[in-house]
């Protein structure tokens, strides 16, 4: 039975034709690179990804007008530690202008949030001001993932690794890299439960890893359960993007970190 993952793939695959097919400009070495995992290393507060989301397949449209420029400024003057933006258009109605309206504009991080399946996705990714990559462990087999891993890292951007079970923490837990993401949403079906970071964070966690939770996170007892599970910070994008004042709702989950941050 085909899954809404199966369906966004699919679409990636002919979108990263189109892609090949076009030219692009040198990457730029022009934008200074801004890290988050250096800011992960000295956090006393939850961590806070906001993201910037038009639409979403399971919620539809969520704010199609908002201006990613003064969205990501609201996010940063309300403390956020880094902006995420959904960038895949047909599923998500992003776009990279987004992402290049968000660099533009605030000086944190900015993460591309998009199915990540070929290295032309990384080139024009970096191209549109990325720090910071997504990789789906549902979406890649292992040698993609990898592969897409190390191509990041030789272009100076950091790699937010996904992961939604146990089974695809092994996998991500084989490469080096610092900064794993559980999403509680399931992919192929979409539905959401807290409890997967429950589940999964020990994994994480005993590896001295550094955890974002994503997806679900509503009110601050959310926050609270996946503070206890062990996040060091947590991405959220419906909640900010919906809500009429979302500046109020980061700061209010900007909580006291209560576990100890993951070292090098």
């Amino acid at each position: 039975m085909e899954t809404i993952l199966d369906r966004i793939l699919e679409a990636k695959r002919k979108e990263v034709l189109m892609l090949n097919e076009k030219s692009y400009p040198p990457l730029s070495t022009t934008l200074k690179h801004r890290s988050f995992l250096a800011q992960l290393e000295k956090a006393t507060e939850m961590s806070i990804i906001a993201e910037f989301k038009r639409a979403s397949p399971s919620k539809g449209n969520l704010n199609l007008d908002a201006n990613p420029r003064i969205q990501a400024k609201t996010y940063m003057e309300a403390g956020a530690d880094a902006v995420s933006v959904l960038t895949d258009q047909a599923f998500f109605k992003g776009s990279l202008g987004d992402l290049e309206a968000v660099r533009l504009a605030i000086d944190k991080p900015v993460l591309c949030k998009d199915f990540i399946i070929d290295p032309i996705q990384i080139d024009v990714a970096k191209g549109a001001g990325a720090d910071i990559i997504l990789l789906i462990a549902a979406a890649l087999a292992d040698d993609k993932l990898y592969e897409l891993y190390e191509y990041a890292q030789e272009n100076g951007l950091e790699v937010l690794m996904e992961v939604h079970d146990e089974r695809e923490a092994e996998r991500v837990l084989k490469t080096d890299n610092r900064l794993i993401g559980i999403n509680n949403r399931n992919l192929k079906t979409f539905e959401v439960d807290l409890a997967v970071t429950e589940s999964v964070a020990p994994m994480i966690k005993r590896e001295g890893r550094f955890l974002i939770s994503e997806s679900g996170i509503k009110t601050i007892e959310d926050v609270e359960r996946v503070q206890r599970a062990g996040a060091n910070g947590i991405l959220v994008g419906e909640t900010f993007m919906t809500h009429s004042h979302p500046a109020q709702v980061i700061k209010a989950m900007k909580l006291p970190l209560k576990t100890e941050v993951a070292k090098k």
